[in-house]
């Protein structure tokens, strides 16, 4: 049984909170709602477990009632905007209520840290299943799944020979052939943050000038629409993150499917650094009014069923490496991910940024 309430307050909270800018927070207002919604998953125990959470309902509902019903913890649920969360989790301070804050990419997770608003959980089953690359090596935030960022191409238009590692999107043979998000776009921050740390500022700037030269129309919209524009012939390259193509193509929409079937994925760097790879996460709240409830859910979802479900459902790659990703992404093929250190990957963010605004990405 549900109780839904869509809390005004929190609207208002959220948006006094983001009303400065900061380098990850411009794509989010053009791409999410800031209005939160509260579930609560009801339990006869007294017990319970806060959740912030910056993903769709959906894609975490049901596990939270299979915590529930396996723990008898009370799940008291708010989504919304990831930006929204995290600032109004500085606002509450001590006084929040927020136990735990599950979101998207690298970036926003090490801000929450450096905000001072997460705490560190010791825990030998997370230690256990989440590889050391995908943890905070202080324990403050913990990877649930990870998205890799690959170059998508046109089978129609472009041969997989054609394509090698990712700064060859910047050759002239590309020209006006390039779809991708806006630089305000998370992804494309930490896209840029990861080649900082492997190629330094003077290759990565190149990089982002040569790109932004190729580009096939100024940045709109999200990575599904790159993958739309790719299949409608408005470019022949884009950069988007497999779950989505994945999504399309397991979607039930016959004009998904066949737009995604006009899109193949190709694995750049791989006798490099490796493609990019990004995080979903969690942390705990500093303030949490209940961190074993916390430290038990966050357990929870590296159990194997529940990692499996996110595979099969969202076709996300698992952490744990003894669970099966999709089908559909097994389809794209293996690939190696690149080495690279997240927590410095959140810290450059802002950094990243910068270098985009200075290469005229818009």
């Amino acid at each position: 049984m549900y109780q839904r309430l869509f809390l005004i307050i929190a609207l208002l909270l959220a948006t006094v909170a983001c009303g400065g800018k900061n380098p990850s927070s411009a794509s989010s207002a053009q791409s999410e709602s800031d209005v939160v919604e509260s579930t609560v998953v009801e339990s006869t125990a007294s017990q319970e477990v806060n959740v912030y959470s910056a993903r769709k309902e959906a894609l975490i509902l049901p596990e939270l009632e299979r915590f529930t019903e396996q723990t008898g913890i009370k799940v008291n649920l708010l989504t919304g905007n990831a930006d929204a969360l995290i600032s109004r989790i500085a606002n509450e301070g001590e006084l929040g209520s927020a136990d735990i804050l599950i979101t998207t990419d690298i970036g926003r997770l090490v801000r929450a840290k450096q905000l001072g608003l997460t705490q560190a959980v010791s825990s030998d089953v997370l230690s256990r299943y989440i590889p050391a690359n995908l943890r905070d090596p202080a324990e403050h935030w913990f990877a649930l799944t990870m998205r890799a960022r690959p170059i998508m191409y046109s089978v129609a238009r472009v041969k997989p020979e054609q394509l090698n590692d990712i700064e060859g999107l910047t050759d002239e043979a590309w020209r006006g052939k390039i779809c991708i998000r806006s630089s305000s776009n998370i992804y494309n921050q930490s896209l840029i943050a990861a080649m900082l740390i492997q190629q330094g500022e003077e290759l990565t700037a190149e990089f982002a000038k040569g790109l932004v030269a190729n580009f096939a129309r100024p940045p709109k919209g999200g990575d599904k629409d790159q993958i739309k524009a790719l299949a409608a012939g408005q470019c022949d390259i884009a950069i988007a993150n497999t779950y989505y193509l994945a999504g399309m193509l397991s979607s039930g929409d016959e004009r998904e499917i066949a737009a995604a079937n006009e899109v193949g994925v190709f694995w750049p760097n791989q006798r490099n650094r490796g493609t990019h790879i990004n995080v979903s996460g969690a942390l705990v709240s500093k303030y949490a009014p209940h961190p074993e409830a916390a430290k038990a859910l966050l357990e929870f979802m590296l159990d194997s069923e529940s990692q499996a479900w996110y595979a099969k459902h969202n076709h996300e790659y698992p952490v744990r490496e003894d669970v099966e990703q999709s089908e559909v992404l097994s389809s794209f093929g293996a690939f190696k991910a690149q080495q690279v250190d997240l927590e410095k990957v959140g810290e450059l963010n802002g950094d990243a940024l910068k270098l985009m605004d200075r290469a005229g990405w818009k």
